[in-house]
């Protein structure tokens, strides 16, 4: 069963149990989803859904800093259960051990040198790692291992 078709049964029953926050993020990914496909005029894959998946989760957490600025706790819970939402339909998140090997082997095989190749090193990994891993960690951990 393709990742589209579980959310539109977790929709299904997210509707009849009256789930209204896990209904909405579905709906709102849903629309991601159907909005890329419209434009790009394609038939998105698992893997596409799983970076729309991300995209959303990377969204709410960037968000999270300003609502806690502003002691809007009751946002800032909402997002986190829209994130453990979202984080349920990703495969499985690399440790950041699993993340600096991955890395590491990837830095060999392309040959990189310094902190020049990062464009490399990082269009390289962004297959091998696409919705398993933040790239903001991706990131330092590549910076810290170009040195």
């Amino acid at each position: 069963m393709s990742l589209k078709e579980v959310l539109q049964q977790d929709l299904k029953a997210a509707m009849k149990d009256k789930d209204s926050i896990r209904k909405n993020v579905i709906i709102m990914t849903k629309a991601g989803i159907l909005q890329i496909e419209k434009d790009k005029k394609i038939d998105m894959d698992d893997e596409g859904v799983i970076e729309v998946i991300a995209k959303g989760v990377k969204q709410r957490k960037e968000a999270i800093p300003d609502y806690e600025k502003g002691n809007r706790l009751d946002i800032v819970e909402n997002l986190q259960k829209e994130i453990d939402i979202l984080m349920s339909y990703l495969p499985q998140q690399l440790t950041e051990e699993e993340i600096s090997r991955i890395v590491s082997d990837t830095i060999v095989e392309v040959g990189a040198q310094s902190a020049k190749d990062m464009g490399k090193v990082m269009s390289a990994l962004k297959p091998r790692i696409s919705g398993r891993a933040d790239g903001k960690l991706v990131n330092i951990i590549v910076k810290q291992q170009l040195q």
